[in-house]
């Protein structure tokens, strides 16, 4: 069965930092994305990764503040976020595809998490 469990999440002030881990399960080759969705908006990419971590992909919002990274021995996918501000506040949530091609696009996935709560407030 396939399961996507977040963690990580939590209360942050402003140019914090967080690491936000995606632990799967029943899940052989398939990349990795994150997403957010904060309240009142729609949900957007945020990063994704490749099945065996040799690529990675990020929006334009996350690009040199975010990382993402996965250890497959471990079923683990990460998102480290540095420098958040208030407009980081979302709830974030993992996903599987089976092609990493347009990999924040939340259209190509077909398992989703259900999401971990990250609030930037001082």
């Amino acid at each position: 069965q396939q399961q996507l469990v977040e963690s990580g999440g939590g209360l942050v002030q402003p140019g914090g930092s967080l690491r936000l881990s995606c632990t799967y399960s029943g899940f052989t080759d398939y990349a990795i994305g994150w997403f957010r969705q904060a309240p009142g908006k729609e949900r957007e990419g945020v990063s994704c990764i490749s099945r065996n971590g040799g690529h990675t992909n990020y929006a334009e919002a996350a690009k040199g503040r975010f990382t993402i990274s996965r250890d497959n021995a471990k079923n683990t996918v990460y998102l480290q976020m540095s420098s958040l501000t208030p407009e980081d506040t979302a709830v974030y949530y993992c996903a599987a595809t089976i092609s990493y091609i347009g990999c924040l696009d939340q259209r190509r996935y077909d398992y989703w998490g259900q999401g971990t709560q990250v609030t930037v407030s001082s």
